[in-house]
């Protein structure tokens, strides 16, 4: 318990501050607060920000009424410098103390030299939370910046309010021309508005009775609670990311159940669901995996006249389900295959042609693909019929009414224009995976037109100069990277990138004289994502560098070997770094050797080294089988059972002997073992701690 200490709340009032980016706000701004506040040597017992749609909250308890007292030593002259022999101060000396501002006498000798300990009162907190306060509004990360009227300051929302108490003493400060006050704001509707706060530890009570949830926490189990209580024909359907965002856009929650027309029913579920989710922030109700002609909202407000609430939102979701009904029909009057011509019409991108030019060079890739995996002629038919009719949808009037249904439409519209099942099921998945854990494409069309959409994606734009610098990303290309890697590694495809990456950007033909250099680019792009991925997982750094450039065309043994040695590390962490040292020394010595020869074992004559060899000529063929089998654990196995032999070897034997052919041969051992390692790890990398 911090003695002397009082709650602080920093109240900052905003026009609505966008939902969808306030999880991630708060986060950076409660780090950059905690930052601020311990390089201000101030103590608290617990810290927290919280926000409603209109309040960005910092909140503090027990925070310590005064800064800690800052000590500091400052090293000054040697002792025999700042003294002469009759142990005055010399002007070295006098010096010192006085910079320092102590007295000669009060320096510390310590180690044959003078210190200067000096102790820097701490100040009030009083005094300095108002500029504490402002460098953090100052400091935080906006995740989208704005300018209001004659403010120069930039943030989240123009700033309408500010309360900042401290215990009952009020903060005087200024942000954006705004005055700090002992006021805030009750709900916009419920309360009368001002509301006086007289006391830090009153906030919360006060705030709640005046309709305002301030802690978004306690208003998400509100909001499940309610729904718990609704006399729904299902279960609701909640997506986490919904919620959090539907928490961030009330004061004062209310839940309550609405319902639509069940001849809506008939549309696919996810025409239904997004209608719901995206455009209205409803949750869709489920009962036994079949959609109910019910959905959840969330009111900023009380139970009071909740009926016509309701019937309100039932309206509107009724507008958005009819014209979803209207683009339905539409488009299968049309037809999904007649498409085809009309993306013709529309531009993929300035330099890359037409949405048609992009479909058949994706045809053509998904081809080539298919032969270099050795798909099965109806597999690899499935996949290219898939990737001619990937990009239909775009052109239908659902898609341009609900963007993200791209792909999900296009899979029932080749279902219901009779296309074969995994034909259609390729076309949802070929966007797969659309963001960090989303699920991987399941079908072998599928991975497949997923693999080439995201080749194509990449090539083109590493073709054109797009690459990636720094946090600018505009074409999501990590991504893209990331996904193809995914999978890549999930289906354990054996397959050189260099030479994929080639193939699709001569089929992408563009800026055809700088594939071989641009192809190396996006390489090693591909591999950073690789060494991400790896470092995910918590595999050593030391080990990453020693697998990611060894056959680094194939991704998937850089990471089965990565994986598998640093299991065996974990394992066996002094037999390991024992083994390494043994063959780090074998490569250092052996790389006298001006070239190879065949080991003569008619030379040898120590038996440290007859020993070495014999071992050697009994686990080398073994060893090699298992790596070429990527058996890597049981490779590693039986290199340590040349440990032993190759220390005695090393301790004992002298290589460097003035025979030469003697020397030669002694050193040609050692490169031999060294050289078992090399196709494996680059043993150089391994740090031995």
């Amino acid at each position: 318990m911090i003695e002397m200490a009082k709650n602080l709340i920093f109240e900052i009032g905003t026009e609505e501050m966008p939902a969808e980016s306030m999880k991630k706000f708060r986060i950076d701004y409660l780090e950059c607060a905690k930052e601020i506040f311990a390089n201000n040597n101030l103590e608290y017992e617990a810290i927290n920000v919280y926000s409603t749609p209109r309040r960005l909250v910092l909140s503090i308890k027990n925070l310590a009424e005064k800064q800690k007292d800052k000590r500091e030593s400052v090293r000054g002259p040697a002792v025999n410098i700042a003294y002469d022999e009759n142990g005055e101060a010399t002007k070295a000396g006098q010096g010192f103390a006085r910079g320092q501002g102590v007295e000669v006498a009060d320096l510390v000798e310590k180690d044959g030299y003078l210190y200067a300990e000096k102790v820097e009162k701490g100040k009030a907190s009083k005094d300095i939370l108002a500029d504490i306060l402002k460098s953090i509004v100052k400091k935080v990360p906006l995740p989208k910046a704005m300018r209001w009227g004659s403010v120069k300051m930039e943030f989240i929302r123009p700033i309408k309010w500010l309360l900042a108490l401290f215990g009952e003493e009020k903060i005087d400060l200024e942000i954006a021309d705004v005055n700090s006050e002992v006021f805030s704001l009750g709900h916009r509707f419920l309360s009368e508005g001002k509301v006086k706060i007289k006391h830090a530890d009153t906030y919360f009570n006060i705030l709640q009775d005046n309709y305002i949830i301030v802690k978004e926490g306690t208003r998400r189990k509100i909001i499940k609670d309610q729904i718990e209580k609704l006399n729904l024909s299902g279960k609701a359907v909640i997506k986490e990311s919904l919620l959090d965002e539907v928490v961030d856009l009330v004061e004062y929650p209310t839940a309550f159940k609405g319902q639509f027309s069940e001849e809506y029913l008939e549309l696919p579920d996810e025409v239904l669901i997004t209608a719901m989710e995206k455009h209205q922030r409803y949750f869709p109700v489920k009962a036994n995996g079949e959609l109910k002609a019910e959905f959840i909202g969330v009111r900023d407000g009380g139970s009071d006249y909740l009926a016509e609430v309701i019937a309100g939102n039932e309206m509107v979701l009724k507008g958005r389900l009819d014209d979803a009904q209207f683009f339905f029909a539409e488009d299968q009057k049309y037809g999904f295959i007649n498409r085809s011509e009309d993306i013709k019409d529309i531009v993929f991108q300035q330099d890359l042609g037409s949405v048609n030019d992009k479909v058949q060079k994706l045809e053509e890739i998904t081809s080539e693909l298919a032969d270099k995996l050795n798909y099965r002629a109806d597999k690899k038919e499935k996949a290219v019929r898939a990737a001619e009719l990937s990009k239909n949808d775009l052109a239908t009037e659902m898609v341009n009414e609900f963007a993200n249904l791209q792909g999900i439409m296009g899979r029932e519209y080749a279902l219901l224009a009779g296309e074969a099942e995994e034909t259609a099921e390729a076309i949802y998945e070929h966007y797969l995976p659309r963001y960090a854990g989303d699920s991987l494409p399941k079908t072998d069309s599928g991975k497949l037109l997923a693999m080439a959409e995201k080749l194509f994606n990449l090539s083109s734009h590493f073709l054109l100069g797009n690459i990636p610098s720094g946090s600018q990303d505009p074409f999501a290309l990590r991504r893209q990277a990331t996904g193809l890697l995914r999978i890549i590694l999930a289906e354990e495809l054996s397959i050189n990138i260099l030479e994929i990456i080639k193939m699709s950007m001569k089929i992408v033909d563009i800026n055809k004289s700088t594939v071989n250099e641009v192809s190396l680019k996006l390489k090693e792009f591909i591999k950073q994502r690789l060494e991400n991925l790896l470092s995910d997982l918590e595999i050593r750094y030391d080990i990453i560098n020693a697998v990611i450039d060894v056959n680094d065309n194939d991704f998937v043994d850089i990471y089965q070997r990565a994986e598998k040695l640093m299991e065996f590390r974990s394992q066996n962490p002094q037999l390991f770094v024992d083994l390494v040292r043994g063959l780090v020394r074998a490569k250092n010595i052996s790389e006298n050797l001006d070239s190879k020869s065949e080991i003569n074992a008619g030379l040898l004559t120590k038996d440290e080294e007859k020993q070495l060899y014999e071992v050697y000529q009994k686990n080398q063929p073994l060893i090699k089988d298992h790596f070429a089998k990527k058996e890597y654990k049981k490779g590693f196995y039986l290199l340590v059972e040349l440990k032993e032999d190759i220390d005695k070897f090393l301790d004992n034997v002298m290589v460097m002997v003035e025979d030469e052919e003697l020397k030669k041969n002694r050193l040609s051992i050692l490169s031999e073992i060294s050289d078992l390692m090399r196709e494996v790890i680059n043993i150089e990398e391994i740090a031995l701690d």
